[in-house]
């Protein structure tokens, strides 16, 4: 009998174990796989929301664990963070020593990942690239590209952007994201049956949400880090004039994250906020269903720009952080402008849900994912079609 796909994991970040939760479960679940799980940089911490702890929750084995985070919340950051995740995951995979290495997406980490396993002649797994957006992220997912031996994409549209960039097209497969096969659970069984202060707790008011209520997730935009605390400024007066009742989260570890924190502090310390509260983190599906059942979402999370479209939730999307990107009829673009952003919350908040869009995916990525590990050759010599 062949010997199981030792098939490792890299999980960075908050927003990559939701993207990567159905894949980890396909993988351990196939007779023909091995997961390895690797937990890093912000996953680990608790200003970020602490991933580490739902992941083990969830019944999950961890492999190793680096810690690579600098401090400060900026460019300069972003870059030794980066590159002490090179070094740390260089020695992980020496000792995993897997058959391939999964990455996701593109945030600063997934560099990192990319570049440690190419140097050391490991199969690269890249999921969600292909697509376009703003900023920095935009110049790692197609640098990952690049670095990766087999491509997982979203979108239809993904696929053939990455055939044009010259990728083989038989090593590009259409999959789907694993998200929507989280949207998908809630879809079928979406009812908030929790209650989120009992449960997770955060600050703020314990408002009365029973009439509606909205989700503001806003991110700094990295190539407009110092402009981050002027930003959610914007939405913050927004939010509050519009005075619907609202679960705010708290940034990734970005640069310009410290400003869009601060910007928060100060307002909650300038302003009564009887109709705001604010969490750190939740459980991907438990996220997922206070999302579902919102008036509205608010903010740059790409969370507005998948997993919503699937699920029909109307959509508020402030500024340029997902410029470029598909997406459905239920997103309401606008600018830094807090009138601009009531008045498009007020529409939304009225509209109600929008029918539910594929454009990300069937929600059976994860089967589909562990199906290809495990039939496809693993390779590094890329055939390249210039």
């Amino acid at each position: 009998m062949a010997a199981k796909r030792k098939i490792c994991v890299v999980v960075t970040a908050r927003p990559s174990y939701s993207r990567v939760k159905t894949v980890l479960e396909a993988v351990r679940a196939h007779p023909q796989l091995e997961l390895q799980l690797v937990v890093a940089a912000s996953a680990l911490l608790d200003r970020y929301g602490s991933a580490v702890e739902y992941i083990e929750r969830d019944g999950f084995d961890i492999d190793a664990r680096v810690f690579n985070v600098i401090e400060g919340e900026n460019l300069t950051a972003m870059a030794k963070t980066t590159g002490i995740g090179i070094l740390e995951l260089a020695t992980v995979f020496e000792n995993l020593r897997p058959d391939a290495v999964i990455t996701v997406a593109d945030r600063f980490e997934t560099m990192a990942t990319a570049i440690a396993a190419s140097y050391m002649n490991i199969p690269l797994v890249h999921i969600q690239g292909g697509e376009v957006s703003g900023n920095i992220d935009e110049k790692v997912r197609h640098a990952v590209t690049k670095l990766a031996d087999l491509h997982m994409t979203s979108t239809a549209l993904a696929a053939e952007r990455l055939v044009r960039m010259g990728e083989d097209p038989d090593r590009v497969f259409h999959t789907g994201c694993p998200s929507i096969d989280l949207a998908e659970r809630v879809r079928q069984n979406g009812a908030l049956d929790f209650d989120p202060y009992e449960r997770y707790g955060g600050v703020g008011a314990a408002m009365d949400y029973s009439g509606g209520y909205i989700v503001v997730m806003q991110h700094p935009v990295t190539t407009e880090y110092a402009l981050a605390r002027q930003h959610v400024e914007e939405t913050l007066h927004a939010v509050r004039e519009a005075g619907y009742p609202a679960f705010w989260f708290w940034p990734n570890v970005d640069a310009g994250s410290d400003g869009t924190s601060k910007g928060i502090r100060s307002f909650r310390e300038t302003y009564e906020l009887p109709h705001m509260h604010f969490f750190k983190n939740m459980e991907p599906e438990d996220f997922l269903k206070l999302v579902y059942n919102a008036r509205c979402l608010v903010g740059n999370s790409s969370v507005g720009i998948r997993e919503c479209s699937y699920l029909g939730v109307p959509v508020v999307n402030i500024g340029s952080r997902q410029r470029g990107r598909e997406r459905g009829s239920n997103v309401i673009d606008v600018g830094y402008d807090r009138k601009t952003i009531r008045r498009a919350i007020e529409q939304q908040w009225a509209r109600g849900r929008y029918p539910g869009e594929k454009i990300y995916g069937d929600g059976r990525a994860g089967p589909r994912i562990a199906r290809i590990l495990a039939e496809v050759e693993l390779r590094i010599d890329k055939q390249l079609n210039y």
